[in-house]
């Protein structure tokens, strides 16, 4: 009896219209900040799950940028070096060690070429190539080198087509005995050398590091100038913070490996622009939530204060106010994240036709967060209900 009563003053004295723009600009507040978590969870995944985790885009080759001013001084010193080091978007630094010897080759007569070489070695742990053969010491028979996989597509592709030359297999390259003759200050020296492997992510003929320290130490005919180059390890080549570091320390590297961080750049603005929107309509909605029942409270002001003097008790009046508000929140919560699951799921069918992975449906991340949007709409409707039926 005492429900009824109240129903149908609430009814009579509520606007409609009010109720529902409150209604459909709580739910538009709640589409974009729970998108804009989604679509965050799902740009970390891609970035950093475990299917894109390529071993060749992780590691960036840098040196200092050429021009007018750098010329002849593009070494990095051991300052510069260390300074990479301490950077928290960096893993791991690995110097590129340059010959300081000359050193031509050529095919003997398995296959009639000279031509004059550069020698430059790093660390096992930044290369791409894994061969038993790949060591070298006072006892070895032969000087193991990797070369890049670009140097044999350009032979096969371009000058062998120009001048009507066989095509090169990787077998074909590794079983052909190469002879080196490295000028010492006593003169030259004969070496025999072996391509064991072909690289994707450094661009440099290399050697063991052990070979170059012993061949610098006894071959060198320059003083030592450091480093021209370093091989840099990183969880994400796309982030801005890495790119903004080396555009100030002028500084380049393989720009098709940090291309996306320019995309991600934009991502970040249009996600930091979804968060504005979205904490500003649930403020505003909350607002209006607020007015709403301040208003539907006092145009009933008097019938209220009447059931309370014939024995209705505010505690009473208050959960039937909750009763009859709150629960189209979570309604419309519940619809939200049937539309955002939806949506997710179309994402990750088209992401998949792309050759890209997400999770197909929303991240937990996105499920808390709307639990804890919808305690702060019921602290909200409490405390404003509270405070009135007191008044």
């Amino acid at each position: 009896m005492l429900n009824d009563l109240l129903n149908k003053i609430i009814k009579k004295s509520a606007g409609r219209l009010r109720y529902i723009l409150a209604m459909f600009g709580l739910g538009i507040a709640l589409m974009l900040i729970l998108a804009a978590i989604q679509l965050q969870v799902n740009y970390n995944q891609l970035l950093h799950g475990n299917n894109v985790q390529d071993s060749i885009a992780n590691f960036l080759v840098v040196n200092k940028i050429v021009n007018d001013e750098t010329r002849g001084k593009t070494q990095l010193n051991d300052n510069e070096i260390d300074d990479l080091k301490k950077q928290p978007f960096i893993d791991a630094v690995g110097v590129v060690t340059p010959s300081r010897f000359k050193v031509s080759a050529n095919g003997g007569t398995n296959l009639p070429f000279y031509t004059d070489l550069f020698f430059e070695s790093v660390h096992d742990n930044f290369l791409d190539v894994h061969s038993d053969d790949w060591k070298w010491d006072d006892n070895s028979q032969f000087i193991p080198i990797v070369i890049p996989n670009m140097f044999l597509d350009l032979y096969n592709f371009g000058f062998a087509s120009s001048q009507n030359l066989p095509q090169l297999s990787q077998d074909l390259i590794k079983n052909i005995p190469i002879q080196l003759s490295i000028q010492t200050p006593l003169g030259a020296k004969n070496f025999y050398a072996k391509i064991v492997g072909f690289s994707d992510r450094i661009s440099s003929i290399l050697v063991p590091q052990t070979f170059m320290d012993w061949a610098n130490k006894n071959f060198a005919t320059e003083a030592p100038k450091g480093a021209s180059r370093i091989v840099i390890r990183t969880k994400d080549p796309s982030n801005p913070q890495l790119t903004d570091y080396l555009q100030t320390h002028h500084l380049s590297t393989d720009t098709d490996k940090t291309r996306f961080s320019k995309y991600r750049k934009v991502v970040a603005f249009v996600v930091r622009i979804s968060w504005f929107t979205g904490v500003a309509m649930l403020v505003f909605a909350l607002l209006v939530f607020s007015l709403f029942i301040e208003l539907t409270i006092a145009s009933s002001k008097e019938e209220i204060k009447l059931l309370i003097t014939l024995g209705s008790s505010p505690k009473q009046l208050k959960r039937f106010m909750m009763k009859q508000l709150f629960p189209l929140n979570i309604v419309i919560m519940f619809l939200v994240l049937i539309i955002l699951s939806l949506l997710q799921f179309v994402l990750y069918k088209f992401l998949g036709t792309q050759s890209m992975e997400i999770n197909p449906y929303i991240s937990w991340i996105t499920i808390l967060s709307a639990a804890i949007v919808l305690f702060v709409l019921w602290l909200v409707h409490i405390r404003t209900i509270a405070r009135q039926i007191n008044e």
